[in-house]
């Protein structure tokens, strides 16, 4: 069953969001996962993508768009979930996708903004209700 966990970031922006789903992908990539990071929208994968380049000089994470390279490790979308990824799926969306239940893994991202909270409420409540095991992270510092 697909184990869900919920990142509480200590910050009211949007964009710490971004940066800290840069830090968990490059975390999952080096222990040898397959990340694909879900977007609410091709502005936001596009944000991504550049935060992916430049987020820690001395360190790179290859990643791609899905319809780029539909094979690669680390690979960023907003419409549907790769064919051959299992493993990871970070949540950038504010709402679950419905392909969530073919991963290992979900990763939740919530900042103090007052859109994301609820969004995120709601998807607590959502995977509470069927019965998926749910762990927060309350983040001290980014």
């Amino acid at each position: 069953m697909t184990k869900v966990d919920f990142y509480i970031l200590p910050s009211a922006e949007p964009s710490a969001r971004l940066d800290f789903a840069c830090k968990l992908t490059e975390k999952a990539w080096r222990l040898g996962h397959k990340v694909y990071l879900h977007c609410s929208d091709e502005t936001q994968r596009n944000d991504l993508d550049e935060r992916l380049w430049r987020f820690k000089g001395e360190s790179f994470v290859p990643h791609s768009n899905l319809e780029d390279q539909p094979d690669g490790v680390v690979l960023m979308g907003f419409a549907e979930a790769p064919a051959n990824h299992q493993d990871l799926l970070i949540n950038l969306d504010l709402k679950v996708p419905e392909f969530f239940k073919r991963f290992a893994r979900v990763a939740e991202v919530v900042v103090e903004d007052p859109v994301v909270r609820l969004a995120a409420r709601e998807s607590f409540r959502f995977y509470r209700e069927h019965g998926y095991p749910l762990q927060d992270h309350k983040l001290q510092r980014l």
